[in-house]
C-alpha cells in the first residue's frame, strides 16, 4: 500500500483539519506508526529526534483524532484529515505549526497561542 523503503523507511505526514481544510503540520511515519494510526484511529508519528514513535498529545493531551487517510499517487505521503482536540496542533502552542508567514524579509506570527509550552511539557 505504502512505499517505505523509497525514501529509507520513513514517509511525509501531512496532518490537515478535516472541517476547515487547514494544514496543521507535518510530521513523519514509519510503518508501525501508520499501522497503528490505522489500528487506533489516532495519529501516531516516528519522532526522528527521539528516535521512537510519538503518539499525538502524550504529553500534552492534544491528541488527533484521524477522520480520514489519504495516499498519493506514488504512495510516498500520507494525508491525515483530523479533528485536533485541544485545537493546538504544533509543540509552541499554536493552532498549526505554520504559525509565521514571511512578509518581505521578516518573519510576522500570525496566529494566537493556545497554550504555553513551558507549563505542558516536563523538559
Amino acid at each position: 500500500m505504502l512505499d517505505f523503503d523509497k525514501s529509507g523507511g520513513l514517509i511525509p505526514a501531512v496532518a490537515q483539519d478535516a472541517d476547515t481544510g487547514e494544514v496543521l503540520m507535518l510530521a513523519w511515519m514509519n510503518r508501525e506508526a501508520f499501522e497503528e494510526t490505522v489500528r487506533t484511529g489516532r495519529a501516531v508519528y516516528f519522532s526522528r529526534s527521539r528516535n521512537r514513535l510519538w503518539r499525538k498529545g502524550e504529553e500534552s493531551g492534544h491528541v488527533q483524532q484521524v477522520r480520514g487517510i489519504f495516499i498519493d499517487c506514488d504512495a510516498d505521503t500520507v494525508l491525515l484529515k483530523v479533528k485536533q482536540v485541544g485545537g493546538a496542533a504544533c509543540h509552541e502552542g499554536y493552532p498549526s505549526c505554520f504559525f509565521r508567514r514571511l512578509q518581505g524579509d521578516e518573519l510576522v506570527v500570525t496566529a494566537e497561542r493556545i497554550f504555553d509550552p513551558g507549563t505542558v511539557y516536563k523538559r
